[in-house]
């Protein structure tokens, strides 16, 4: 657990300021696209859109996002994964802006608003809300935090993939619709890929201070090239899947608008493919907003395109 230096700390900001770093509103992008994709996919299947379920939703998202990136934050500074080396942006534990206890407390008050959002989900989708609601709940709390911390263990890029993408826009579609298609699945892919490609920068801005701490993240493992390619390779997923599902007839033409959103991936390929040993990694940081803003223009442009019928 350690601490940075009074003398090393910058003038301590007011405490809405202090919660705004804490809740990190960059990443929160990366709750809204997958949500939005969920309910173009069930428009597209021919279910009427619900207002309510979708703003319950897209509630619930960003609530487990902020519940998430608090946890993170708490978890990490007990275990001495934010050093005063660390190159990311400020953690409010590590800098003294907030005790221990605090954190604790509001990650309780942000479970507790989930749960009272989840439980208006229940009624609408039947008790398998609850359920899958704890489980994310479980996920968000377990990346770093917990007696197995999954995201020390290399696992973190498969939950992220599991519950910010299949599951963000699988639950959204299905309250949506009340059944569960192949679309909805398939709509998840890039989603899923892209929000884990916020996760893989995140990692390998972080791999000299993680390796340090002994959190064994696949780009720790593995090495920088190996965090480069997974990067690459999300970006293929999400370009493709459109492709496909215009291939496949599953969606009209309208389907790859959200190509248009690969406008914005050459300059965060040109930095991540820059990244060395001599590097210096907080170049990184915008090139984690630059991927969340990447990842709700494409969901965003997605579901536009999921909805617009095939032959308009």
């Amino acid at each position: 657990m350690a601490t940075i230096p009074a003398a090393d700390r910058p003038e301590r900001p007011s405490s809405f300021r202090v919660w705004l770093l804490a809740i990190r509103p960059a990443t929160l992008p990366a709750a809204v696209g997958p949500v939005l994709v969920g309910l173009g996919a069930a428009v597209r299947s021919g279910a009427a859109l619900r207002l309510d379920a979708a703003l319950a939703c897209l509630a619930v998202a960003l609530l487990l996002q902020i519940v998430a990136n608090l946890a993170n934050d708490l978890a990490d500074f007990r275990r001495g994964a934010d050093t005063p080396d660390r190159t990311g942006p400020v953690r409010v534990a590590a800098a003294g802006m907030v005790t221990e206890r605090q954190l604790e407390v509001g990650i309780g008050l942000v479970i507790v608003a989930a749960g009272l959002v989840g439980l208006y989900l229940a009624v609408l989708g039947g008790v398998g809300m609850l359920i899958l609601g704890a489980l994310a709940v479980v996920s968000a709390l377990a990346y770093t935090g917990g007696p197995w911390p999954y995201g020390y263990r290399g696992l973190g890029e498969v939950f992220v993939f599991a519950f910010f993408g299949l599951m963000a826009v699988g639950v959204t579609a299905y309250l949506q619709a009340g059944r569960v298609e192949a679309l909805f699945l398939i709509a998840a892919v890039p989603m899923g890929a892209l929000i884990t490609a916020i996760l893989v920068v995140n990692n390998l801005r972080d791999i000299p201070t993680d390796r340090a701490a002994g959190k064994r993240t696949l780009a720790v493992t593995f090495g920088e090239g190996f965090a480069k390619g997974e990067f690459y390779v999300a970006l293929v997923v999400a370009a493709v899947t459109p492709v496909l599902l215009l291939a496949a007839h599953l969606a009209g033409p309208a389907v790859l608008l959200p190509l248009l959103a690969g406008l914005l991936v050459p300059p965060l390929v040109r930095e991540v493919h820059g990244v060395g040993p001599v590097s210096d990694r907080r170049r990184l940081n915008l090139v984690l907003m630059g991927t969340a803003r990447l990842s709700l223009a494409y969901g965003l442009l997605f579901a536009i395109g999921l909805t617009i019928p095939v032959g308009a």
